[in-house]
Order: structure tokens, then C-alpha cells, then sequence
């Protein structure tokens, strides 16, 4: 069977990609061995953001008194969490299998493995195309820790499904999905002990915008060690103890459970890339701005690629991947950078756009930066929710706005309003000159906008 395009994995990326070719006039052929639906609804961002909804109820409901409200004891059920969760990734997940058994395609629910770089195995089926789109995502990683795999463990997997909560959990990790899981079990009753190698959890980020989380984490009672080396684990019955080194000292956590959250790779195992001669570099397949590999008839896009692990991102990317691989003779289209955004789903949000200050000093990019705290800001106050601040990057001379980062209440909202204005290549000026309602979130924007306003036009 010939395909103008094929596209291993049905994913949020490979469903992009594929719609975006059959919109493009080309004959169009999925392999995707199931389960159906791709990582972000039956295993990633969906479920997550379901569950952690319910902690975060559970959350305001402690907090009755504060707004002048009667106490109310409230017990986190976690089976019944876990049942809303299934509910809602059924409809989720029915919906992509749908669309990806539309007569517009051609499903192979079969594994694959390349044979060449024009032809590959699904099954009982040897496809061929000229032009071939990997999206076959991530799977998590396993990282040999003394001892780790002797005491057992969980994964994010195991999470979503886990329906008789520990009294006790360790998280291993400080990413994105390591502190949203770590808040969602401290919320929902569990004793939570979170252990970070790097000197703030989402090392990436800026330290600014790590801190005002792990301070909410500490206030509600999770115990968070950064720059800490671990040495080894160990088990006792049903208790797990690590062994770990902080602020110089070798230290002990005895707990129920450990979560196991150091990341992800990409999944290229079984593929056979070395028959389609297509090279990768850290495990993660080698791609350029056109998300094209070493074999410029051969697309790699979303987890798969080892570039980002964010579901819109993926989605531009197989975007992207899909009207390049129509149409090989015209100018392709790229990735803008510019705009790579994260939101992780913590309380306090935070959001991140743009360059950050680590980048811009790494890049040698010059820059001026301002920010401002919610706690001094009218709307958040009267919400009652007063952690975290805003920053803004700009262009020293022309005040053109190169990052903003967001920690605070609806995080993952504000940003976009910063996504429209960088999209356009727009200026704190532009910002200054929007109408903002009051009383509302979005005006705290304004504020270290106005500083750098004045700042670049003392430069001038």
C-alpha cells in the first residue's frame, strides 16, 4: 500500500499532522498500535488537570473561614476522583478515535518498524511513502538509582489510576509533573515529601518564579529538600527509606510509596531508524525548524524529537510537519520559538513565555526586566490569593517585549494576553496602551509595564 504521507503515532502531533495533509489534498495513512488517543488524554495533560481540579476544591473548601464562611470538613475520596477522571478521558479519548478512524485516513493499529526510508512495516502491512511523519511521543524514563527498582515504585501512569491513597509518598523530582502530583496527594490527605537534585524545583525556569511554589508547598505542610544528592534506597517491610545528602548532611525519609517523576524519553524503541538512516542525538530524533530529520523526506514531531513535552506545541509542530511534507518544493514553514510557552498547573500557577533572564544571560542577549507582586494587588486580594508575582522582559532600546513569566492566580490565563502582544512583536507601549477592566487580574500586567516603559524611555 502507498501513502502520499505516513504518519506513525495518532497523537495530538500525528492527528495535526495528518489533518493538515488530507487538507492539503494528500492521500494519508496513520499506524498508531493503541490504546488510541495519545499521551494527553489518555495519560498526560487531561487526567492530570481532572484530578488535580478536585484537590484544588478541596483546597478553598479548608480555607471556608478566611472568606467569612462556616468550616466545613471535607474527606477526599480518592476511587471517586479517580471515576471522574475515567469519565472524562472516555469522552476525551472517544473523541480522538473517531476522528482518527474518519474515512479520510487510512489506521493501521499496528506497530511500526521501518525497512527503509521510503518503506515501513505495520503488521501484516509493508507501506510505502514519500514522505513519512514520526509521532510516536514519550515514554517515562528509567534511571538506575541504587536501589530504586528493589523497593519499588510508581509513575505518573500508576498515579492516575491509584485509588487507595498512602499515608505517606516521596516524589522523586522537581518538574512539571513531579510538583503538580506532589500538591494534588499533600491536598488530598497524603504526607508528601518532595526531593529535588537541582537548588529550586522547574530548574529551567527562573529561581524567582520557582520560590513562591515551594513556599505555598512548605505552608501547607509538604517537605521540600533542593540540592540534594541522593546515595541510595532501602526497604522495610512495607516501608521505603531514601537515603539522600542536603545542605551537607546525609539525611533519611522513611514513606508508604515513592513516585517516581525524573522525566521522560522519547519513544523511539522497535521504530528501526537506523534502516531509514535517520540520526539521533540523546536519545531524542535530530529535527531543524521545519521539523525535518536527517532525511529531509522524514518528519519527526512532538515528544518524539526530544524538543519539548507540551501538547500545543506538538500540535504546531505536526502542523507544521504536514504542509511541509505536501509540499517538498516550496518554501516550508517553521517553528517559532519565540513564542514557546508552559503553563504548570500548581497553586500557585505559573506560566512562562518567551525568553527568560537564565536564557538571555546564556544567549548574551541584553534586556531590561521588571516585575510586581500579587500581594499588592487589588483583584488578587480580594481573591484571597496573594503568592507570586509577574515579570516582564523587554528590549532595552525599543521596549519590545522578549519574555514574561507568571506565577500567581490563573497563570495559565494571564499569559495569553502576553501571547497576543508578543505574537504581533508588540512593546510594553502597546501594553501600556490597552484598556484594562478594573478590578480584574490581567490589569498587575500593567504595572512592570509601566516601569519599563520609563526605563527605555530614559535610555532614549
Amino acid at each position: 500500500m502507498t501513502h502520499d504521507v505516513l504518519i506513525i503515532g495518532g497523537g495530538s502531533a500525528g492527528y495535526a499532522a495528518a489533518r493538515t495533509a488530507h487538507d492539503e489534498g494528500a492521500n494519508v495513512g496513520i499506524i498508531d498500535p493503541g490504546p488510541l488517543g495519545g499521551l494527553c488524554i489518555l495519560r498526560g495533560c487531561m487526567p492530570s488537570k481532572t484530578i488535580i481540579r478536585s484537590s484544588d476544591v478541596m483546597s478553598l473548601i479548608r480555607r471556608a473561614e478566611e472568606f467569612g464562611l462556616s468550616s466545613v470538613s471535607a474527606k477526599a475520596n480518592l476511587s471517586a476522583i479517580i471515576d471522574r477522571k475515567a469519565r472524562l478521558v472516555k469522552e476525551f479519548a472517544d473523541d480522538r478515535i473517531r476522528a482518527l478512524q474518519d474515512p479520510r485516513f487510512t489506521l493501521y493499529q499496528e506497530k511500526a518498524r521501518f525497512l527503509s526510508s521510503t518503506e515501513v512495516q505495520a503488521g501484516p502491512h509493508t507501506l510505502t511513502s514519500q514522505a513519512i511523519i514520526i509521532s510516536t511521543g514519550s515514554v517515562i524514563s528509567h534511571l538506575p538509582l541504587p536501589g530504586l527498582d528493589e523497593v519499588g515504585y510508581i509513575t505518573s501512569d500508576e498515579a492516575l489510576e491509584l485509588r487507595e491513597p498512602p499515608k505517606s509518598m516521596l516524589i522523586l523530582g522537581g518538574g512539571p509533573v513531579a510538583v503538580e502530583f506532589a500538591q494534588f496527594f499533600l491536598r488530598i490527605g497524603i504526607q508528601v515529601t518532595l526531593i529535588q537534585r537541582s537548588a529550586h524545583i522547574l530548574s529551567q525556569e527562573d529561581e524567582d518564579l520557582a520560590r513562591p511554589v515551594e513556599h505555598r508547598f512548605r505552608e501547607e505542610g509538604m517537605a521540600v529538600y533542593t540540592n540534594t544528592q541522593l546515595i541510595r534506597f532501602s526497604k522495610d517491610g512495607n516501608l521505603k527509606t531514601v537515603h539522600f545528602i542536603h545542605e551537607g548532611q546525609e539525611k533519611t525519609v522513611t514513606v508508604e510509596m515513592i513516585f517516581q517523576a525524573l522525566g521522560r524519553r522519547p519513544n523511539i524503541e522497535g521504530l528501526n531508524l537506523e534502516a531509514a538512516k535517520v540520526e539521533v542525538q540523546n536519545r531524542g530524533i535530530v529535527v531543524d525548524d521545519t521539523m525535518r530529520t536527517s532525511q529531509s523526506h522524514i518528519f519527526s514531531v512532538g515528544d518524539v524529537n526530544g524538543r519539548h513535552e507540551i501538547v500545543h506545541i506538538a500540535v504546531q509542530e505536526g502542523e507544521i510537519a504536514g504542509w511541509n511534507a505536501v509540499h517538498p518544493h516550496q518554501p516550508p514553514r517553521r517553528h517559532d520559538h519565540r513564542l514557546d510557552t508552559l503553563v504548570v498547573f500548581t497553586d500557585p500557577q505559573l506560566a512562562f513565555l518567551g525568553l527568560n533572564e537564565k536564557a538571555c544571560r546564556r544567549q548574551g542577549i541584553a534586556y531590561l526586566v521588571a516585575s510586581y507582586p500579587f500581594n499588592d494587588h487589588g483583584k488578587s486580594m480580594v481573591l484571597g490569593e496573594t503568592h507570586g508575582h509577574v515579570k516582564l522582559l523587554c528590549h532595552p532600546s525599543s521596549g519590545v517585549i522578549l519574555g514574561g513569566h507568571i506565577v500567581g492566580p490563573e497563570a495559565g490565563e494571564l499569559i495569553h494576553e502576553l501571547i497576543a502582544i508578543m505574537y504581533y512583536r508588540g512593546t510594553v507601549f502597546d501594553l501600556l496602551a490597552m484598556p484594562h477592566y478594573h478590578p480584574t487580574l490581567a490589569e498587575i500586567l500593567t504595572y512592570p509595564a509601566e516601569e519599563l516603559a520609563a526605563q527605555v524611555k530614559k535610555r532614549a
